[in-house]
């Protein structure tokens, strides 16, 4: 017997980008994303916006896919919009088609918070202005010692105020020093950002990619429909008041209990053994 809602998802396993690279391992789970324009520190586009917020909008109906791995290629993450490509476009542009575009940035921030998957941004070299706020929009950050974070807006006479900075920001690393970085545009170090909250930890650059690949899987192979439930709380929780907070996570544990990965954790327990997580 089908079921109609299981129907609705589709493997990524071989979806192919466009502009930028995809792939993923060989059962699926763990999908990576990487910018791909190292000669420019891999910026972002146009396109490459409109089509990262499609992907990660699918990605809600992967059948595969539990975890997602953002990373850049050449040394770098991403430095943010091509100054040719969409700075100078912009400078040209009337209000309503500018507000299409920040909302359309906008929109890409919402679909990696919406996602069921958990995000680890991979940070290395440069990591400015969208390229910052993808990392911010993440659920786990790692970076090597000689990356810079920079939300450097206000470099280019635009507000701090860009795709969530100033609601996200200063729930990671507080207010005053996210005010601090917004107004100023200044690069945040790399042993700032990890003391601060920023990032979860630091590794060499020869390592980095390893240890967010054994991170990603350790995830994608644990209880992921738990963990999608988790980024669900994390991100609703922002606007509630305890008791809000309380009854939603009631009911969140409540369905987690509810499925056979909650009885398949007791059993392997009970047994000595490693249980197989099936996200149902």
């Amino acid at each position: 017997m089908t079921n109609p809602m299981q129907d609705k998802k589709r493997p990524f396993k071989g979806h192919k980008a466009t502009h930028f690279l995809f792939e993923t391992d060989e059962d699926g789970r763990v999908a990576t994303i990487t910018l791909n324009r190292p000669e420019k520190k891999n910026p972002l586009t146009f396109e490459s916006y409109e089509e990262l917020g499609d992907l990660f909008r699918a990605l809600a109906r992967a059948s595969d896919v539990r975890v997602v791995v953002l990373a850049g290629a050449g040394g770098n993450f991403c430095s943010g919009g091509d100054v040719f490509e969409i700075i100078e476009p912009l400078t040209r542009m009337t209000m309503p088609d500018l507000l299409a575009f920040t909302r359309m940035t906008g929109d890409l921030v919402r679909q990696i918070r919406a996602c069921p998957q958990p995000v680890i941004a991979v940070v290395d070299g440069v990591c400015a202005g969208a390229g910052a706020i993808l990392a911010m929009a993440s659920d786990h950050r790692i970076a090597t010692p000689e990356t810079k974070t920079a939300f450097l807006f206000t470099r280019v006479g635009l507000a701090g105020a860009d795709m969530g900075a100033c609601g996200i920001l200063p729930r990671i690393i507080g207010q005053g020093r996210a005010a601090e970085l917004l107004f100023t545009g200044r690069a945040m170090t790399a042993v700032e950002g990890h003391a601060w909250g920023f990032y979860n930890s630091l590794h060499d650059a020869a390592s980095l990619h390893e240890e967010a690949h054994r991170f990603a899987r350790m995830l994608a192979d644990g209880p992921w429909f738990a963990h999608s439930m988790t980024k669900k709380m994390l991100d609703q929780e922002w606007s509630m008041g305890i008791e809000e907070m309380l009854e939603h996570e009631a009911q969140a544990q409540a369905i987690c209990m509810a499925t056979g990965d909650f009885r398949r954790a007791f059993e392997g327990f009970a047994g000595k053994s490693k249980p197989d997580f099936q996200g149902n």
